[in-house]
This record gives structure tokens, sequence and C-alpha cells, in this order.
């Protein structure tokens, strides 16, 4: 059961107005990076390695996987909103550094600092939004308004591909990364606008109340099978499809086409997530069943899609995409029901970690597949996990 701060009387549209327009400005600002399409440009004409750079990711994957559950206890014993704005900060930081002394050095101190930002905001924006529209008498809303939020973050990454180029071209590396600290600034002044409400079980943010809330937290996770099973299919259905995304410009340079034609496949790819996220709203009907079932259907459209070796076959991609985007929405919503509220981010961060730490199994496997086959037989291979999962849900009953 969820222990939720007081309700206001009625459900207070303008609190949600608010909410939700400080959280749509978040998720816009915080995806419209100009450097995410070119920095692995800027690595290579650095003269790092393949290896040096793959170090580089596994550097950013450890250090949020480290911090996922301190930072969520944090979150949940001091103030969420505090962490959100003070990870853009560092992103930028980190982004400031990557262009003024570009070197393995600045480029491994910008990603630790990337990843503690990644760590700081996971788990607290998902608690402070939940818990604002529990307080508010919306709580409903919340797979439909995180589905819009996550749908205009990538509208804004689909933003960020069409203008890196052209800014490139004008200033080189330190214009991009001269407008990524500026939209990271930016979006930290975005999250001072959040509102929090904090129950009177919040802790006052001493080293006491962040242990207590992080044992509480972790003993729901082993108390409460509902909390559990939830928790389990986020990462289950997050991981895969996450990790397979930074391969799918090689996939889609396989298909045959030219160079300056990757782009625009990879912006099909991404259309996909893109209407999955709109269409939560529509999904909150499925059962548990049901999720099964699109699982299901997206893992054959991705070994299908991947296997054809075609521009049409990235389009399928793109559909199975669209779906585990969807489910993946509505595992986290099924998720945020099940959880105590004064325990919200530290939960939440747990399952977090699970997705990192899933995903990094996903990098290796995916390097021992693709070191002797090719990249549409990697996909394709990993539609298997889904068939697994689907299958599990199908054998459950219950919403």
């Amino acid at each position: 059961m969820t222990l939720s701060p007081a309700r206001v009387p009625s459900v207070g549209t303008s609190g949600v107005r608010r909410l939700t327009a400080t959280l749509y400005g978040y998720a816009f600002l915080d995806d419209f990076v100009l450097l995410y399409p070119v920095y692995a440009l800027l690595f290579s004409d650095t003269g790092l390695s393949i290896w040096q750079i793959s170090s580089l990711f596994g550097l950013w994957s450890v250090t949020g996987i480290l911090l996922e559950v301190p930072s969520g206890a944090w979150a949940d014993a001091v103030s969420r909103r505090l962490l959100l704005w003070l990870g853009p900060l560092l992103t930028a930081a980190g982004f400031a550094l990557w262009v003024i002394v570009p070197s393995y050095g600045a480029f491994a101190l910008g990603f630790v600092l990337w990843g503690v930002r990644g760590a700081l905001g996971s788990g607290a924006l998902e608690a402070l939004v939940y818990d604002e529209l529990d307080r508010l008498g919306a709580a409903d809303r919340y797979a439909r308004v995180v589905g819009r939020a996550q749908a205009v973050g990538m509208v804004a990454v689909m933003a960020a591909m069409g203008l890196a180029g052209p800014v490139l071209d004008l200033g080189g590396y330190p214009a991009v990364g001269a407008a990524s600290v500026l939209v990271c600034v930016l979006t930290s002044l975005v999250a001072t606008r959040f509102p929090e409400h904090r129950s009177a079980e919040a802790g006052g943010g001493d080293r006491a109340s962040i242990l207590t809330t992080l044992r509480t937290g972790l003993a729901e996770v082993r108390r409460d099978r509902s909390v559990r099973g939830a928790l389990l299919l986020v990462p289950a259905v997050g991981a895969v499809w996450g990790a397979l995304d930074e391969y799918t410009p090689l996939l889609v340079r396989d298909t045959g086409v030219a160079e300056q034609t990757v782009p625009y496949l990879l912006l099909v790819i991404w259309v996909g997530p893109a209407i999955g996220s709109l269409l939560t709203g529509a999904g909150e009907r499925l059962s548990t069943a049901g999720l099964g079932v699109v699982l299901a259907g997206c893992a054959f459209a991705l070994a299908v899609g991947s296997l054809t070796g075609t521009p049409a076959g990235i389009a399928l991609v793109a559909v199975a995409f669209g779906g585990f985007q969807l489910v993946n929405v509505l595992a986290d919503a099924r998720l945020q029901d099940r959880i105590d509220g004064a325990r919200r981010a530290t939960v939440t961060s747990v399952a977090s970690m699970g997705t990192e730490m899933a995903t990094v199994a996903v990098f290796g496997a995916y390097a021992a597949i693709g070191a002797s086959h090719a990249h549409r037989t990697a996909f394709a291979v990993f539609a298997v996990p889904y068939l697994v999962t689907a299958i599990v849900l199908l054998g459950r009953r219950g919403a």
C-alpha cells in the first residue's frame, strides 16, 4: 500500500498544469544536447582508440551502478528537486572539460560527472512526479504524463541530431560544446521550478536518515512480492533495447545505404519510441498478459526487421522499439503504484540499477556475438530475452 502525502480536496488543475509544463520543459532540455550525436566523433578525432572509447562507456555505466541506489536514498531523505537541478550542472562541467581540454583524462572525468548526474536524476524524477500527482489526486495520470515527457525528450534528441551537423560546421566542437553547456544550465534552472511537497516522514538529510531510508527501501523490495515483481519487469524490458540503440547506426549502415542516409533512418527508429510513449494512456488498460502479447509481437518485429537487412526492415525495428518503450513506461507506472511513497526514489533507483547492470551485460554479450556475426544477427538474437519475458507475463494472472 502506498503511503502518500495528504491530498488536496480536489484535483488541482493549475497544480497539475504547472507540474507537467515543468516536466515537459525539463525533458526537452535534458535531451536537447548537441554533443550527443557527435561525442564519439570528438573522441575519435582526439586520437582515442576503440578500446579507450569503450572503456569510457564502461566507466560511465559503472559510475551509475555504484551511485544509483545511494542517490535514491539521498533523494528520499533530503530533496528530490535538489538532485534534479544539481545534476545538470555536473554534466555541464563535464561537457566543458571535453571541449576545453580534449583528452582521455578529461573525457573520463566528464563521463564520471555524467554518470553521477544520471544517478542523481534517476529515481528522484519519477518519485517527485508521482508524489506530486498523487497529492493533487491525479496519480492515475502518471503513465500518460511520463509517456508524454519521454516523447518530448525523444523529439529533443531528433532535433539535436538535426542541428548538431550545421553547428559543428559553423563553429566546430567548441560551438557544439558551448551550446550543450548552455542547455544543461537551462535544464538546471527549469528543475528549480518543480513543486515539491514532502510528507512529515521525510528525513532531515543527515547520514542516519539516509541510511535508514536506504535500509527500509531495500527491505520493502525483499518483503513485498508485488513490488519485487514490478521492479524486475523494468530492467527486463528496458535494458536490452536501450543497449541495442547504441548499435543502431551499425545496423543501418549494414543495410547498404549511403553514409549520408544513415541519420535519416536513425530518425525513423526514434519515431517508434516517441509514438510508443504517446500511447501509454491507451496502454494502461492492458493486463499483464496483454503486456506479454505486446512484447511477443515486438520481439518478432525486431527479429524479422533486423534479419531482412533492408531499409524497410528498419521500420519494423522502429515498431519493436516503440512497443518496448510503451511497456517500459507502463512497467514503471505499475512499480510506482506499489511503492511506499516515503521510499519511492530509493526503490525506483534499485530498478534503475538493475537496468544499468543488465545493460552492461548486453554490451558484453553483443560484443561477443558481433565479433563473429553480422549486426543483423546480433539484433535478432536479442529478441529472445523479450520472448522469454513475454512467456513469463502470459503465464501470470491479474492486472
